[in-house]
């Protein structure tokens, strides 16, 4: 660990939240309707998208009129996506002359995409079209972003509604997430992005001499637009199979930094704009230090478990500072470990080196970090609607041990609420650990790791638990792409996003039709360093009490007998 390093760390950390206090104040001026800079341009294309499929963004729907809109158009989405990749050889920019996906991994990736997931059996250079990349994966990159967004506009209208009916309209949130933040905050990212040697081409690929005078053919894309919606919208999946580890994708240590910040930036100012549009900053900034105190935490694990020798290695006499196993040598430990933290801790699920070669307690702490929910910050719009249910939980807590009824945000938080709240916590516990069990002994499942033992189990466990809260990243080993793992991944990445989605809309009808309270004596205050104690204690016994078994069978005894294996050698 160099000082260095720790400045590094703390200036991508720092750097995210700081874009990110703008970002939310204009996002939240995009829910809201006022006025922006971009009106004059956008206004008359989102009139015309609304007189052609002939919606009023004025009526506000009910919580189940929003829910069944969101539910409708994913699926809409999902089929649209499986039939191109169903009819990828038959579709014109496919200079590689790549053939259809088997059923089953076109289920995968249509799934994987839909739900913000990302998750990638396959290595997409070999795969995927031109075509499919542009019009199937790219356009789904922005879609489902906003709709993340969306749930979040619509959790933030039913705390500011007084005895109201509707949270919004979910075609109107939807519009204008994507047009007035996503698309130019996009544009104006891969035009950086190109002009720092990112690659941008619809050429198939490229003929260049090697070192030793022979030739290589290295495969082209247009990266540098795919590369910046996959980082704004908190989606993850790569062009190439090496994601960000890729010189094509991520060719330097200033790219590396941008691209990193990328990962975070929409999923905090989500944070901000729920806070300037419930009219709760104060209370908003205490879910955003609880969640920047977590994330920090993880990163530090991370990075001191990283910045020690393999012990196989120290006791085989090879000399090594750091671990540098499966990390790119131009961003080192400091730049890897950061981005680790940050893919996990949000439902990117990108990665600029490989997890599995991790030090075990670095690979745990990802994998926890994903079973957390993804709330720090998470998803654009998600992220928040899930750390708003663990304040919840937090304050119902706090109301039980006191005897009051719980408020937050100045809405009563009664058994309805409560009862919404677990069904969106408790989904990825179950999906999780029971797909999980199921294929722990499962010999067709079991035919796809490349390691038994605790490391086996980690990789079960991390594929999972990057599925069902809509991660993406994954540790190398796991050939996934079987029927098996196609079915029950999409399954379970099916579960992660639209159960706590639904859930999330539920919390808010029931909070719309309530009065808004005025804080009185009795309160809790919720923006102090005591609710934010407390705030973490619940979100760390959630995810300790149900994970931390399945974790003490794999990265913890992994680790375990790491050391034991170094001392006796």
């Amino acid at each position: 660990m160099t000082f260095q390093g720790w400045a590094e760390i703390a200036l991508t950390l720092c750097l995210s939240v700081l874009i990110a206090w703008p970002l939310g104040i204009y996002l939240s001026r995009v829910w809201n309707g006022e006025k922006t800079w971009l009106d004059p341009v956008l206004r008359p294309i989102e009139g015309a998208f609304y007189k052609l499929s002939g919606v009023d963004p004025g009526r506000s729907q009910g919580w189940f009129g929003y829910a069944s809109a969101l539910l409708a158009f994913n699926l809409a989405g999902f089929v649209v996506l499986y039939g191109l990749l169903r009819l990828q050889g038959l579709l014109p920019m496919n200079p590689q002359g790549f053939g259809a996906l088997t059923p089953d991994q076109s289920f995968s990736v249509a799934v994987s995409f839909v739900t913000n997931t990302n998750w990638q059996s396959y290595g997409g250079e070999g795969t995927m079209s031109t075509f499919s990349q542009m019009m199937g994966l790219t356009v789904q990159n922005f879609l489902s972003a906003a709709t993340g967004a969306a749930i979040a506009a619509a959790l933030a209208r039913g705390f500011i509604a007084n005895r109201g009916e509707g949270v919004g309209n979910f075609w109107a949130d939807m519009t204008r997430t994507t047009l007035w933040l996503l698309l130019p905050a996009s544009v104006v990212l891969a035009v950086t992005l190109a002009g720092l040697g990112v690659v941008q081409s619809l050429a198939a690929s490229v003929s260049a001499a090697g070192v030793e005078g022979g030739q290589q053919t290295l495969s082209l894309f247009p990266t540098a637009s795919q590369l910046a919606i996959k980082q704004l919208g908190i989606n993850g999946g790569g062009i190439f199979n090496a994601n960000s580890a890729h010189p094509f994708e991520n060719p330097t240590a200033l790219t590396n930094l941008i691209t990193a910040v990328a990962i975070n930036v929409l999923g905090w100012a989500a944070f901000f704009a729920f806070g300037r549009s419930v009219l709760a900053k104060k209370d908003v900034r205490a879910l955003v230090i609880a969640a920047f105190v977590l994330l920090s935490t993880a990163t530090v694990g991370i990075y001191a478990a990283e910045s020690q020798p393999a012990p196989a290695l120290v006791a085989a006499g090879i000399e090594q500072s750091v671990n540098m196993e499966g990390k790119e040598v131009r961003f080192g430990v400091p730049g890897s470990t950061v981005w680790a933290a940050q893919t996990t801790g949000a439902s990117n699920g990108s990665v600029n080196s490989m997890h599995a070669s991790y030090m075990p307690l670095a690979g745990g702490i990802q994998i926890f970090l994903m079973q957390l929910g993804e709330i720090l910050p998470g998803g654009i719009g998600s992220g928040i609607a899930i750390m708003v249910v663990m304040a919840m939980l937090a304050v119902f807590v706090a109301g039980l041990m006191v005897g009051r009824t719980p408020e937050y945000l100045g809405k009563k938080i009664e058994a309805r609420e409560i009862q919404f709240a677990m069904v969106a916590v408790l989904v990825l516990p179950l999906a999780i650990l029971g797909f999980a069990a199921v294929a722990a002994v499962y010999p067709t499942a079991l035919g796809s790791l490349l390691n038994d033992g605790p490391h086996g189990l980690s990789e079960i466990l991390y594929a999972y638990t990057s599925a069902a809260a809509n991660n993406g990243s994954a540790f190398g080993g796991l050939s996934a792409n079987t029927p098996w793992w196609n079915t029950t991944q999409g399954i379970a990445m099916l579960a992660g996003r639209f159960v706590p989605a639904v859930a999330v809309l539920a919390i808010a009808g029931a909070l719309a039709v309530k009065p808004k309270l005025a804080p009185s004596a009795g309160t809790l205050p919720t923006h102090g360093p005591l609710f934010i104690g407390l705030l973490i204690g619940v979100i760390l016994i959630l995810g300790g009490l149900q994970f931390f078994p399945a974790l003490a069978l794999g990265p913890i005894v992994e680790h375990f007998q790491m050391l034991a294996g170094a001392a006796a050698a």
